[in-house]
């Protein structure tokens, strides 16, 4: 579908804010972003009806733009001069989004693609049930029945295979006849995407306790991973089941041209038809106030984590807790006790929507963005993986390109793009803080262009490639992305001073840039958007920067607001273990870089 539009009004209905935006096609042909408004999310009492905080969001582009867009509480379309619009659509994660239960028949193979099926459909997985997960039986039927999910999703079994495992799974679900969380009248429902033998006995057993769904096969054979099918299932059912059960979905159902999209699937949409189209690799993070989201495009295998409890706000605690204040403390570039930092999360968590008031308060927020980004991409990394159980077939040639069963499909060589939203990273008081956040935290190789979503849009872009690509995809350039430039980094571990690279670095109009590196440094230059440049690189021995250690690189690169970052400290990245001597450190990378203002 790409549907011919001028005029349109998205909104993403958050679970604290809705947020609504104007894109209009301009006179020259192209699509912009033009008005933002936004207002609290009317899930919950007193209000108790979504679609006021949508129509309180869209007043506001009202008044901002001078466009009479509704009429006696209804959206005017289509679009006729400065009155109404050609197409309203929306995505959503209020009431707590999309929580599920997912279950199969091995634990590391077809229950672990029932997990990536579920995370791709934008849900939050609340636990794996496998017939080898080591509980017994009476465990199982009670771990069901004490969640409250939104939907479970059951596989197992390559299609001809064996039955008993998978039918022994839906008799779990049957004993423990589990209620969903959102409403009390209608029945759970149940999604099975397994073996195809296995169906008219899956029938049997569940059809008359929830309501089943019965779509393709997750794993057909042991080679082929099909989500797609039950992605879309997942998708479906949560707007006709769990989003019916919250205050006014029915009546914004009736407002929107297109299904509403759960928020996340919605981002990861987005990000794979960027990918697609543009041919690269790319990695997506959304850290959020209680979850962070990381999505990744590599090969064109698609795959999206949700860290529940990693955020800024409301589990921040838990980020402390899992990281360990050490790790958060080695990113602070001055002294802070353990007692210190305890207090100032904890205020924190019980003031979610507080913004840091003073510098080393902002420099404490960051340390931990830091952790709760490289604790969400460890995560990301285990479940991005290739196919487990498949025995492949190879010469030696290909030994090299193929990833093994079961080994991660993140090379941080092969990352083209590395995109950052969420307020902690889009709304950095400098855009530079964004960018060496994300480098400490995903520690890019080789030559990566980094960049963040300016407003927090990518959701509302997400639905809207669904109906017209071109609009999504030009306003996700020009207006979304805010291109921060290019991180050159080595790979390969050094003594401190050490030599490790020299590079020349020439800028079309402009005099050349030379310069020679140590291990352990960070240099910045300057370079916009604009400006055409060519980087010769040329490592040390054992030093690789993507062609192999010790081997020459020369390519072009691409600027942006901060310019081209060249780090030389090394991968895996590795601070001084001196108290005094790591703080050093922090502050001479930080002037380097411009990060703050003096303490």
């Amino acid at each position: 579908m790409n549907k011919e539009l001028n005029v349109i009004i998205a909104t993403d209905c958050g679970s604290t804010t809705t947020k609504a935006i104007l894109i209009e096609k301009m006179p020259n042909g192209e699509y912009r972003q033009t008005y933002r408004g936004e207002a609290p999310t009317t899930v919950e009492s007193p209000y108790n009806d979504v679609t006021c905080g949508v129509l309180n969001a869209i007043a506001e582009i009202e008044e901002l733009s001078g466009r009479k867009i509704l009429d006696n509480e209804k959206i005017i379309t289509p679009a006729n001069g400065k009155n109404g619009v050609d197409i309203y659509i929306s995505t959503s994660s209020a009431g707590g989004g999309l929580q599920m239960l997912v279950a199969g028949a091995v634990k590391s193979m077809t229950a672990e693609s029932a997990q990536r099926a579920a995370l791709g459909g934008g849900a939050i997985v609340m636990d794996i049930l496998a017939s080898n997960d080591g509980r017994l039986p009476h465990q199982k039927i009670e771990r069901i029945r004490g969640f409250r999910p939104d939907m479970i999703l059951l596989s197992g079994g390559t299609d001809g295979g064996t039955i008993t495992h998978v039918v022994e799974l839906a008799e779990y679900i049957a004993a423990a006849n589990p209620r969903p969380r959102l409403g009390h009248t209608f029945r759970l429902p149940v999604i099975y995407a397994g073996n195809k033998s296995a169906r008219e006995e899956v029938r049997k057993v569940l059809e008359n306790i929830v309501d089943l769904v019965i779509t393709d096969n997750l794993r057909p054979t042991l080679e082929v991973e099909n989500l797609q099918p039950a992605r879309q299932k997942i998708q479906d059912l949560f707007m006709e089941h769990v989003m019916a059960q919250a205050p006014g979905y029915g009546k914004l159902k009736t407002w929107v041209e297109v299904p509403i999209m759960p928020t996340p699937a919605a981002v990861g949409y987005l990000i794979e038809k960027v990918a697609k189209n543009l041919n690269i690799n790319v990695i997506g993070v959304d850290i959020g106030g209680a979850t962070t989201d990381v999505f990744s495009v590599f090969g064109e295998v698609f795959n999206r984590t949700v860290s529940a409890n990693m955020g800024m706000s409301y589990s921040v605690s838990n980020v402390l807790a899992e990281a360990g204040v050490e790790n958060v403390l080695r990113w602070v570039p001055f002294e802070l006790t353990e007692k210190d930092v305890n207090n100032r999360i904890k205020n924190k968590m019980i003031r979610p929507t507080t913004i840091p008031q003073t510098m080393k308060e902002l420099v404490l927020e960051q340390a931990i963005c830091r952790e709760a980004l490289r604790l969400s991409f460890i995560q990301h990394k285990l479940l991005a993986v290739g196919l487990k159980g498949v025995q492949q077939s190879r010469s030696i040639a290909d030994s090299f390109l193929q990833v093994e069963s079961g080994q991660t499909l993140i090379n941080m060589k092969d990352l083209d793009l590395l995109i950052g939203s969420g307020g902690v990273l889009s709304h950095a008081p400098r855009r530079v803080q964004s960018m060496l956040l994300m480098i400490d935290a995903f520690q890019p190789e080789g030559i990566t262009r980094l960049a963040v979503d300016s407003i927090f849009m990518m959701p509302h872009l997400g639905v809207l490639a669904a109906v017209n690509e071109t609009a999504a995809t030009e306003v996700f350039e020009k207006d979304c992305l805010i291109n921060l430039g290019t991180c050159v980094a080595i790979r390969g571990e050094g003594k401190y001073g050490q030599k490790c690279l020299d590079y020349r670095l020439d800028i079309a109009g402009k005099s050349s840039i030379e310069g020679s590196m140590t291990y352990g440094e960070l240099v910045m230059h300057p370079l916009t958007l604009e400006e055409k440049a060519k980087i010769t690189l040329s490592p040390a021995k054992g030093f690789d920067v993507g062609e192999g250690p010790g081997k020459s690189k020369e390519t072009d690169i691409q600027g942006g607001v901060v310019g081209v970052v060249i780090d030389t400290r090394g991968r895996p990245l590795c601070l001084a273990t001196d108290p005094a001597e790591r703080i050093k450190q922090l502050n001479q990378w930080n002037q380097v870089m411009g990060m703050y203002p003096s303490f």
